[in-house]
């Protein structure tokens, strides 16, 4: 079991790029065209992204950790590394910085839903931002599984 660890970061990379693609470009969507409740579908679609930053923390400190293990100081000539890197802060700026402020525009929209209450157009910015960095990390991702050979 010598490569356990390589094996292991193999199955991150999956669960992680996988995670953010199937959440993002599949599960989402299909709440917000299958439910008539596009509040619901939004809270739901946010518990989701939720627990995939989670994740995405979780898989990228172990991929950290794990090159840091296996190449010692080379691991800051990787692009591997640095790709890992980007998007862990691009999840927390995105979970502890944007996500925040879209609940604190919900909740100051109540009852209301925010997309019918005067907060609409900065809750539509913000998502649009969240959006971005969301696709920038999904073609990230593209990169993290090229490179997750490369030495």
């Amino acid at each position: 079991m010598k490569n356990l660890p390589e094996a292991l970061a193999r199955i991150v990379v999956t669960l992680w790029v996988g995670g953010i693609w199937a959440i993002g470009y599949l599960a989402a969507p299909v709440l917000f065209t299958s439910l008539a409740d596009k509040q619901l579908a939004g809270n739901l679609a946010g518990h989701m992204f939720t627990v995939m930053a989670y994740v995405s923390i979780a898989c990228a400190l172990y991929l950290i950790i794990q090159r840091l293990a296996a190449f010692g100081g080379r691991a800051f000539k990787q692009a591997f590394f640095w790709v890992v890197l980007v998007m862990l802060l691009l999840t927390l700026a995105t979970h502890f910085g944007i996500q925040p402020i879209m609940e604190s525009l919900k909740e100051r929209a109540m009852p209301q839903a925010v997309m019918e209450s005067i907060f609409r157009d900065r809750f539509a910015r913000w998502h649009g931002i969240s959006s971005i960095v969301y696709l920038v990390q999904s073609l990230l991702g593209l990169i993290l599984l090229f490179k997750q050979n490369s030495r």
